[in-house]
């Protein structure tokens, strides 16, 4: 249980409301930032804005999924007010303070190291990405389906890189009868494609592959899809980009190519906010228990 734990959840999205639910059923006392348009409040849970909260008080500091921008500001999709995180607030709260997002950036990984806090990136962990490939990959053939005017089975798919989410869409891909190819660039990995029964290649000759591909899902963080490639593709093709922004696909030519490409980061929030905020809840209170253990037992 989470009795006497001080939780503030700040800003965020439909994912947040789960976590909310879990960690109030665990009997956490959370502060609710930026969430003042929600039309039903949560047991055990308060409404306040920034200046309100005691942060001295505070046990862990949860941020939305993509953390603050790089000046700090907190996407807010339940309120209108601007909500700022900042050095000289996070130094109020007490040493053991953990602070979780859902990724960082240069800004946040800064402020926390000169508020002496842990900072949590829980999509850098292999048990979070690998639960939410769960969600991209249903998310995925969503888009595929209403994308395309043919079938997915018997399709030619080219899926780049095999991380946790390549290796999940490759293999549900496959499972639904296209004929997969992946495209990687560790020796390891192209072992593991071939063992998966699967095509490989090498991910630098991914331009040789792409003349009769029908859709291209990409899950590498780098320019990878570029002019040169989308030259080679036909003009029925889809690209489906599941990296990170700005993703790894030249947009600009793809649109003037008449080539379909769609940016899809954080699917799971898109297509399953319920099971996506169950996932994060299960982790950041595995987390709470582990480095700050438990209070109070029944």
């Amino acid at each position: 249980m989470l009795t006497d734990y001080k939780i503030a959840i700040l800003g965020g999205d439909a994912r947040q409301l789960e976590v909310i639910r879990r960690l109030s059923e665990w009997d956490a006392t959370l502060f609710l930032v930026g969430f003042d348009q929600l039309d039903h409040g949560f047991t055990g849970a308060k409404q306040l804005s920034i200046d309100e909260v005691e942060p001295e008080k505070l046990d862990a500091v949860i941020l939305p999924v993509p953390g603050t921008n790089p000046k700090g500001v907190i996407d807010t999709i339940f309120s209108n007010q601007s909500l700022t995180l900042t050095k000289e607030w996070l130094s109020k709260t007490p040493e053991h303070c953990l602070v979780f997002t859902g990724i960082t950036n240069s800004y946040l990984t800064q402020i926390t190291q000169e508020a002496n806090r842990s900072l949590i990136p829980l999509f850098d962990r292999d048990d979070v990405a690998i639960y939410n490939s769960i969600p991209t990959v249903e998310g995925t053939i969503m888009m595929a389906i209403q994308n395309t005017d043919f079938t997915i089975h018997s399709s030619e798919i080219l899926v780049l890189g095999l991380g946790r989410v390549g290796m999940s869409v490759a293999r549900s891909f496959y499972s639904l009868g296209a004929n997969v190819k992946v495209g990687a660039r560790k020796p390891e990995d192209l072992a593991r494609i071939h063992e998966m029964g699967l095509t490989s290649f090498n991910i630098h000759d991914l331009k040789d592959h792409t003349h009769g591909c029908d859709i291209i899902i990409n899950t590498i963080p780098a320019p990878i899809v570029s002019a040169a490639v989308i030259q080679n593709m036909p003009s029925h093709a889809l690209i489906i980009d599941l990296a990170s922004k700005p993703g790894g696909t030249d947009f600009r030519y793809a649109e003037k190519r008449g080539v379909k490409a769609l940016l899809a980061p954080g699917l799971p929030g898109i297509v399953a906010p319920k099971t996506a905020g169950n996932i994060l809840a299960k982790v950041i209170t595995k987390i709470l228990l582990k480095e700050l253990g438990e209070r109070s037992s029944f």
